[in-house]
């Protein structure tokens, strides 16, 4: 099962406008359908980088840390 998230988009005057459900804070927009979906992109992934930068701050220093790897 490979990671899959939902963008929610809509037009909003001139601009597309959108936000994706499952990561708090990843907004996008753009001219186009296609822009305002790569902006989202970009955005959800800054953020996942930052939600685990600021869970790994939080672990104990004795903690593992293991990667999981959906196919």
């Amino acid at each position: 099962m490979k990671p899959e998230y939902t963008a929610v988009i809509f037009k909003e005057g001139e601009w597309y406008v959108g936000w994706c459900a499952e990561v708090k804070g990843a907004n996008g927009q753009g001219k186009t359908r296609k822009q305002c979906l790569k902006d989202l992109a970009a955005s959800v992934e800054t953020m996942l980088q930052y939600y685990r930068g600021e869970a790994l701050k939080a672990a104990p220093p004795n903690a593992e840390r293991i990667t999981l790897t959906f196919a």
